[in-house]
């Protein structure tokens, strides 16, 4: 009966290896992030030692990944801004995978939400035919832009998720979003407390990467 226990005993902490080991090794092709967004994922209004590349690189060393994070966010970014630049920003071959963090600024300017999500096919488009893996970080948009208007727009990031085969963030902001406690005094972009929110949520959406 002993013999028998350690063998079981044996055979799941083995087991329990292999599961810690898989987990691991799906990153194991990931030496390079970018983060690719506008204000809410560039550091705006934050000293540099407290932008949200410089936290999730440390938040990912913490859980065992030494990953590089780059910082490719510009304010005031709209989606065609960033399909302007994302060739200049993927054109090196180093980048790995990228998180994209654009359409907040689309929605305060009340962007045609038909060319925001012509805007990002296309720079999805162009990350996949360079084989650089993506998370799609969605936004929602304000009731007072009307409820049609938020419709429609909630619904590109799903909807692009799914067409695409992406990893989906479904609210970038979830948790920080109207709460002052972790936003700046404008109300809309996030303090270093928020900022750190929102790395744990990307951080979380990395390590599970499928």
């Amino acid at each position: 009966m002993k013999n028998k226990l350690l063998i079981f005993v044996k055979t799941l902490l083995i087991s329990l290896i292999l599961i810690s080991c898989s987990d691991t090794n799906k990153l194991e092709n990931v030496n390079k992030i970018l983060l690719f967004g506008d204000s809410l994922m560039s550091g705006y209004g934050l000293k540099e030692d407290q932008t949200l590349s410089i936290i999730l690189e440390n938040d990912l060393k913490d859980a065992g990944y030494n990953i590089k994070v780059i910082n490719g966010s510009v304010s005031g970014d709209t989606s065609e801004d960033g399909l302007d630049r994302i060739e200049e920003y993927t054109s090196g071959g180093d980048i790995d995978l990228i998180v994209l963090g654009l359409g907040a600024n689309d929605m305060l300017r009340r962007i045609n939400p038909d060319q925001t999500e012509n805007n990002l096919r296309k720079i999805i488009e162009i990350i996949k035919a360079k084989n650089i893996k993506i998370i799609l970080a969605g936004m929602k948009a304000s009731p007072t832009n009307g409820l049609a208007y938020k419709k429609k727009f909630d619904d590109i990031f799903p909807k692009l998720a799914e067409e695409y085969d992406l990893t989906l963030i479904p609210f970038l902001l979830k948790k920080v979003a109207l709460n002052p406690k972790l936003n700046q005094s404008d109300g809309i972009h996030p303090n270093f407390e928020g900022a750190k929110v929102i790395s744990e949520t990307i951080k979380e959406s990395i390590i599970n990467f499928d």
